[in-house]
């Protein structure tokens, strides 16, 4: 499925993972999106095999709807300069748009869809918020939790789980894979209700 050409059609959605090219950040905490598409690629059928405006692309088919899964390869800090054209390449409105990014101010086991906001400080988002010059596209934050002690954020994010991490993120991890599902089904409205809350209620 490598011949689809630019649409305006609201029924196909762009799901960015974001995170860091290599296979040395393959399990960082901050590549939490880059997990989520792989697990959505698993589902819909489809490989990452097509390299464009700086990204690894996969197409496929989930809920009857065409989705384009995206992993820029840019690294992190300046992920607009491949979605961005992306975006403007395939036609596709902002709202069909949703890109997943880690949370370091969501504790673990904890995530949040919205339709549009800030960037909570994350770099991935404003760069692409930056290149498209404006915020009105829906977010997937998934958390991460906060370093304990003195250890700096920035190196905390380029951290791998720990054991006892993963095995309480592979939950988050399955909830985020549903909540995309809901998301292009059902509307964002629908997947905010029943997503955003924690693992215990």
């Amino acid at each position: 499925m490598n011949n689809m050409k630019p649409s305006q059609t609201s029924e196909l959605f762009l799901i960015v993972g974001l995170g860091n090219p290599g296979r040395e950040h393959l399990h960082n905490r901050h590549n939490v999106g880059f997990m989520v598409v792989d697990r959505l690629a698993s589902l819909s059928g489809s490989s990452f095999n097509r390299l464009e405006f700086q990204s690894i692309l996969a197409e496929g088919m989930l809920e009857a709807k065409k989705l384009i899964l995206c992993k820029p390869q840019t690294f992190m800090n300046v992920s607009g300069t491949s979605v961005a054209p992306l975006i403007r390449h395939y036609d596709i409105p902002l709202p069909n748009v949703l890109v997943i990014s880690d949370d370091i101010d969501l504790p673990l086991g904890q995530i949040r869809l919205r339709p549009f906001g800030g960037t909570g400080g994350h770099k991935g988002l404003q760069s692409i918020q930056d290149e498209l010059g404006s915020q009105e596209f829906p977010r997937l934050r998934i958390g991460i939790g906060r370093p304990s002690g003195k250890k700096d954020p920035a190196d905390f994010v380029l951290e791998n789980f720990t054991e006892s991490e993963y095995l309480e993120f592979e939950i988050d991890l399955k909830r985020a894979v549903d909540c995309v599902i809901s998301y292009m089904k059902n509307g964002i409205e629908h997947a905010m209700t029943n997503f955003n809350r924690t693992n215990e209620t």
